[in-house]
């Protein structure tokens, strides 16, 4: 009885975390948030087939499972690496904003008499 409970919500589990994740693979919006929905997807997949092979206790799914690993974490990586980069300042940080510029003449503080 509690053997059925637990494969029940493993199954529940997994199909709502799929099904959320293809909804966020259709809406969007960016392309990071599609590869993160992807990888979640995949990984559901993988967790799928280890909970089908610890529930039929056999070992025949394990290849399938390191191959999916493998497929899900080269694609995230690829795609993270031809991702444009956001722009840097000269001391190599990263800046949400364009710089002001600076000008020639310091400026006056309050009180200060130039």
């Amino acid at each position: 009885m509690i053997w059925n409970l637990a494969v029940a919500f493993i199954a529940l589990a997994l199909g709502l975390s799929a099904l959320l994740a293809v909804v966020r693979i259709v809406r969007g919006p960016s392309v990071l948030d599609r590869t993160v929905a992807t990888e979640v997807l995949v990984s559901t997949l993988v967790c799928a087939l280890c909970a089908e092979a610890a529930i039929n206790r056999h070992a025949t799914t394990l290849p399938i499972v390191i191959s999916l690993s493998l497929l899900g974490f080269l694609g995230s990586v690829s795609v993270a690496r031809f991702m444009p980069q956001p722009p840097e300042d000269k001391g190599g940080r990263v800046t949400s904003a364009p710089a002001e510029p600076v000008g020639d003449e310091p400026t006056a503080r309050p009180g200060s008499q130039s």
